[in-house]
């Protein structure tokens, strides 16, 4: 009787265990995949900037895109698609696939873009996914070393005294450093001109000339000037004083309650991009942007190189879109 059961109850035990063999097996199956899964980046990647080269962006992009690829052991290759609103680089993005090899800068001036033109052709909320910003950096307002405007409150003064007498410089209607003017003009409730012109050497030129009293520029655009003592700056345009100019006030400390200006550089990719891929950029970025070396060659050019959070920076690009949205609207500026 004992071997009769011992062998009526054998068979219910190999059930058991092929059950067992069988999740195991199952499991196995479903872990391989996750295994075998290639490291990222395996080979090089493009990043695409809709800027020419040699501006403040491409210096940036080329300096931080440098050590990444020194980080992750791969080379980015920067490649330059300048064109109006960032349309092209937009595009050559979007075709270069969702697997991660292709990456764009986007910037506030892809915020203004956005209510800037009447038919953007890419919506950079929907289309792109955000990796992580790269720095940020204000507008310097400048004077002529020989300007009777030691202060910005100096200016504000002068400007409601002879109201429509005073000019403002201040490149590419629409772009960030006009903006800015024109932000500055509806916050101090302003009377003066702003005057557009093509390029910053062509402001800094007017500003010696007296053709303008004030420049509005980045830092890099106006360094020279100010470094061979032909211009002053008298504020800065974040909330808080600039690393690189710690003497000079913001615009907010003369008395404009609501100003601020932050301009900023991020990396972006294609929607779609896996969420590894973000994750392995975005931990590469914050290591190399706490570099103290990286960080003291981009201070050199008036960048704050910083890394953020994909959720930050992707608050931040709809912050700004509706905050220029408004200023243009009240602005009057003509849809592109």
């Amino acid at each position: 009787m004992k071997d009769k059961k011992h062998e009526l109850a054998k068979p219910n035990l190999t059930r058991r265990e092929a059950t067992l063999a069988l999740a195991a097996a199952a499991t196995a199956v479903g872990a391989g995949p996750l295994r075998a899964q290639p490291k990222y980046p395996t080979r090089p990647v493009r990043v695409i900037l809709p800027f020419g080269p040699g501006g403040v962006a491409d210096v940036t992009a080329r300096l931080v895109c440098r050590a990444l690829g020194d980080k992750l052991g791969q080379n980015f290759v920067i490649e330059n698609n300048p064109g109006a609103g960032g349309i092209t680089a937009a595009r050559a993005t979007i075709s270069g696939g969702k697997d991660g090899y292709t990456l764009i800068l986007l910037t506030n001036g892809t915020a203004t873009a956005v209510p800037l033109f009447n038919h953007l052709p890419y919506d950079p909320v929907k289309d792109f996914v955000p990796i992580s910003t790269i720095g940020y950096f204000t507008c310097v307002f400048v004077v002529n070393a020989s300007s009777p405007f030691q202060t910005l409150g100096d200016f504000l003064k002068a400007d409601k005294a002879k109201p429509g007498t005073i000019n403002v410089g201040t490149i590419n209607v629409g772009g960030t450093q006009n903006l800015t003017a024109e932000l500055f003009k509806a916050k101090a409730d302003g009377q003066f001109v702003i005057v557009p012109f093509r390029t910053s050497p062509d402001v800094v030129i007017a500003l010696l000339r007296n053709d303008i009293q004030l420049d509005i520029d980045f830092y890099a655009a106006v360094k020279p000037t100010l470094d061979n003592g032909k211009g002053r700056a008298i504020a800065t345009s974040g909330p808080q004083r600039s690393p690189e100019l710690p003497n000079v006030p913001t615009v907010q400390e003369a008395g404009v309650a609501g100003f601020e200006v932050v301009a900023w550089n991020g990396l972006y990719a294609p929607a779609g991009t896996p969420q590894n891929v973000i994750d392995t950029l975005n931990a590469g970025l914050h290591e190399v942007l706490a570099d103290p070396a990286l960080k003291k060659r981009a201070l050199d050019l008036g960048i704050d190189a910083r890394a953020s959070t994909p959720a930050e920076l992707d608050a931040r690009m709809r912050s700004d879109i509706a905050k220029w949205g408004a200023v243009i609207a009240s602005a009057h500026i003509p849809k592109q």
